[in-house]
């Protein structure tokens, strides 16, 4: 081909849509006419084979599936699954992991030492000198109302057995104040 031609098959050389049944060249020669139309042709058989072509490959591949028992839904999960382990092996979804991992390890951590810092502030108020005092008027409490038993339970204990035991001595009003 000449650089004439060329110019003419460059693709930015080439208009596009109502531009093209709008401009025809008007300094092609008759013989170039006739060139391009005969290129024209053969390239629309090309495509007209190349199609063909496809299309019997494409029969082609699905008589093999066939044979072999490979269903669409088969091949659908296969590509979910080949899918989901593209996913799993990039960076960033490792590194999304990672993230997330030691987001739950540090929550964790943060729930144990809440956890913690709860029961040391209980231990703390049940150490206090105002709980200790409160405590020990139970007690008198229990042993005004319970008698004499041995006071050797916790304060649970205390109040369960304050709560069910009986009055063996009425108390006074100057045993309340005393208190």
């Amino acid at each position: 081909m000449d650089s004439g031609d060329q110019d003419l098959l460059r693709p930015d050389s080439v208009p596009v849509g109502e531009d093209a049944a709008a401009t025809v060249p008007e300094t092609l020669t008759e013989e170039e006419h006739e060139k391009l139309r005969k290129e024209l042709e053969k390239v629309e058989e090309e495509i007209q084979t190349l199609s063909q072509v496809l299309a019997a490959k494409e029969r082609h591949l699905a008589e093999i599936k066939r044979k072999l028992g490979v269903t669409t839904l088969g091949e659908l999960k296969q590509n979910i699954s080949k899918g989901l382990q593209d996913v799993a092996s990039t960076t960033v979804y490792k590194k999304t992991s990672e993230t997330l991992s030691q987001a739950g390890q540090k929550a964790s951590a943060a729930f144990s030492s809440v956890g913690s810092v709860i029961t040391k502030k209980l231990e703390d108020v049940k150490n206090s000198p105002t709980f200790k005092s409160f405590e020990e008027k139970v007690e008198t409490l229990k042993s005004k109302v319970g008698g004499s038993k041995p006071t050797t339970g916790d304060f649970g204990e205390v109040l369960n057995s304050a709560a069910n035991a009986s009055a063996t001595e009425p108390l006074t009003e100057n045993d309340l104040e005393n208190q």
